[in-house]
C-alpha cells in the first residue's frame, strides 16, 4: 500500500500543508495517524485530493466537491456521482457562458470607447 506524507502531497501538488490541514478539517480527507500523530494519507486520499484540486480549478465549491466525493463512497458503480458532476458541470459551463458573454460586451464597450480616444488624439494633433 502505498503511503504519503503531508510533506509529500504538498509538494506533489503544489499546495501548502495548511491547505491539505484545511481539506482534512472539511471533512474531505481522513488521512490515518501514525503512533506520534504524524498523518498518512493513502493512495485513495492522493486520488481524492486530486479530485478535490480539480474540482476547485473548474469553479466547483468544497461543498460540491464534498457531496461528490461521497457519493462514490455511497455508491460504488459511480452512477449517483456522475449524474452528480453533470448536474453541477452543466451549471458551471452555464455560468462560465454568462460570464464569456459579459466579457465580450466589456470587450466591445472597451474597443469602441478606445477608438473614441483615439480619434479625439488624432483630431487634437492636427488641430
Amino acid at each position: 500500500m502505498e503511503q504519503y506524507t503531508i510533506s509529500q502531497l504538498s509538494s506533489e501538488f503544489e499546495i501548502s500543508t495548511r491547505t491539505i490541514r484545511y481539506y482534512e478539517e472539511k471533512g474531505l480527507l481522513s488521512p490515518k495517524r501514525t503512533n506520534t500523530g504524524q498523518r498518512i494519507y493513502t493512495k485513495t486520499d492522493r486520488a481524492i485530493l486530486k479530485l478535490i484540486l480539480r474540482g476547485k480549478r473548474f469553479g466547483f465549491s468544497l461543498d460540491e466537491i464534498k457531496e461528490m466525493i461521497q457519493l462514490f463512497n455511497q455508491d460504488r458503480s459511480g452512477k449517483k456521482q456522475l449524474e452528480k458532476t453533470i448536474e453541477y458541470g452543466e451549471t458551471k459551463l452555464k455560468e462560465v457562458n454568462e460570464r464569456i458573454e459579459d466579457l465580450m460586451y466589456l470587450k466591445k464597450d472597451l474597443e469602441a470607447i478606445l477608438q473614441d480616444f483615439k480619434e479625439r488624439l488624432r483630431l487634437l494633433r492636427e488641430g
